[in-house]
């Protein structure tokens, strides 16, 4: 999902937390027609699809789907010079490949650390300690979860979609907080579909996981989420190779503004490319297309938490993308290439997301989570397997709801960004006429400010520093505004 590992497991191998980098490869202008249609983004100059969807046509494509909201076309062609030919059709403004080359099947998903039974005896009423698991859960206590339950659960007139790879609909744990009116599937072609199984997990466990962090209702069951009361959209943008292609995510992201939901969570990076670069035309469609679409959540009063990856990356610097493309087939190296400020992890980084690196239970930041001063924007336990936690498991990572009605451990920047999530949607159930904007200031206004470290972390153990912390006691570069705190956010 932030694929990047925090990304792709932020997509898919949360329990991992290693880092896939990608980069664009484009096609020799002499290549032969593609084999299978490819799937391409058209852009045309502003909104409705009258020019795009001729565009298409005249350049011997097919229509797979409309966002006239946002003035995007989907359309699968065999010739990989279509995209040349819409470019060059009256009103078109960008036009560009989905994925650059056809996926492979890649590795199975990672299995969560240490599943568990959580069934067992409790009450409800605000009382984190009554839930069967809770004694695991330390990430709510270093937020002050517990205590911002006393006062607010979350209201039921809030709902957060997990644009993901599906939540199990009827785990104990997250049943009675599913709203199936607003889920939809969107990883088949990026068209949107409502009938359940669309939107329900098929080879992942991440969605899952990452509900059960922003909303496990209060149940005497398992764990309590920081939104126990809250509704959860499941907006299914992950297909069953993995992949959170654009047309998925534009899908995702128009579809949760249209669904009404308040807060959306992103813990993905979209594929095929760790960073998209805006110098490279056959990459730039797609960085408008999704440009487009989020502005179109933010008109909607949608507020995108995302995971920052799990890379290690400073965000903020030039970076050595080594693994992008990443759905080249088998025995096929990507280039590598170094990317500058015009490109973009995306969602992360892009318009006012909401971006969310991962600290452990000791509050340092988590050795797989990427950084950057000025873009990050909060931090959240997104779990640290190396350092122990004050449990009685010891478990550094983060315990939450996963497949077969079970819990399980996961570690990544994709379990950071659901707590910040869940703060939000305390903060908008708090306050129902608060707006988006002002949610996220009230988000990081309230955070604990955490300084650098003292000395940069060297988390090989070679003597040399893996990561570097700018921002001196504001702790911004690692932190940004600093540790969200439940409790002060709702207060």
């Amino acid at each position: 999902m932030s694929a990047r590992p925090s990304h792709k497991l932020a997509a898919l191998t949360a329990s991992a937390a290693l880092g896939v980098t990608a980069f664009a490869v484009t096609a020799p202008a002499s290549a032969a027609p593609l084999a299978d249609p490819t799937a391409f983004v058209v852009v045309q100059g502003g909104t409705g699809t009258d020019k795009a969807v001729a565009a298409v046509k005249a350049a011997g494509g097919t229509v797979t789907q409309e966002w006239p909201q946002i003035g995007v076309v989907i359309a699968a062609a065999s010739d990989d010079s279509f995209d040349d030919k819409a470019r060059a059709m009256p009103g078109i403004l960008e036009a560009g490949p989905t994925r650059a080359l056809r996926a492979f099947q890649p590795a199975a998903d990672v299995t969560p650390d240490g599943v568990v039974s959580g069934l067992g005896p409790g009450t409800s009423g605000g009382d984190d300690t009554l839930e069967p698991l809770n004694a695991q859960q330390w990430d709510m206590r270093l937020i002050k979860a517990d205590q911002a339950h006393r006062i607010t659960d979350g209201s039921r007139d809030v709902a957060v979609a997990v644009v993901d790879s599906g939540i199990e609909a009827d785990h104990p744990d997250l049943a009675a907080n599913i709203d199936p009116a607003l889920s939809v599937g969107c990883a088949n072609k990026g068209i949107p579909d409502s009938s359940p199984t669309a939107w329900q997990p098929t080879t992942s466990y991440h969605g899952t996981h990452v509900a059960g962090s922003i909303a496990a209702a209060r149940n005497n069951v398992g764990i309590v989420g920081v939104a126990p009361n809250v509704r959860l959209a499941s907006i299914k943008v992950v297909d069953d190779d993995g992949f959170i292609y654009p047309e998925y995510a534009i899908c995702g992201f128009v579809t949760a503004a249209d669904k009404g939901v308040e807060v959306a969570n992103h813990s993905y990076y979209i594929d095929p490319y760790a960073l998209w670069c805006k110098a490279n035309r056959d990459e730039r469609a797609a960085i408008v297309a999704i440009q487009r679409a989020i502005k179109y959540t933010e008109k909607k009063d949608v507020v995108n938490v995302a995971a920052a990856g799990n890379s290690n990356w400073d965000l903020s610097k030039p970076i050595e993308d080594t693994g992008s493309p990443n759905n080249l087939p088998e025995g096929e190296t990507p280039e590598v290439r170094m990317t500058d400020q015009r490109c973009y992890d995306m969602p992360t980084e892009t318009s006012k997301t909401v971006s969310v690196s991962s600290v452990g239970p000791d509050a340092a930041k988590a050795y797989y989570s990427s950084y950057g001063r000025n873009v990050i924007t909060v931090a959240a336990p997104g779990g640290n397997a190396r350092v122990a936690a004050d449990t009685p498991s010891r478990n550094g990572r983060i315990l939450s709801t996963v497949l077969d009605g079970k819990w399980g451990y996961a570690q990544g920047t994709s379990m950071a960004s659901p707590h910040a999530a869940g703060v939000v949607a305390l903060i908008r159930s708090s306050d129902p006429t608060i707006k988006a904007n002002q949610a996220i200031s009230t988000l990081q206004r309230e955070a604990d400010r955490l300084s650098c470290p003292v000395t940069d972390p060297d988390y090989t153990g070679d003597g040399q520093a893996d990561a570097t912390c700018e921002g001196g006691a504001t702790g911004k570069g690692f932190f940004g505004a600093g540790l969200i705190d439940a409790l002060d956010a709702v207060q």
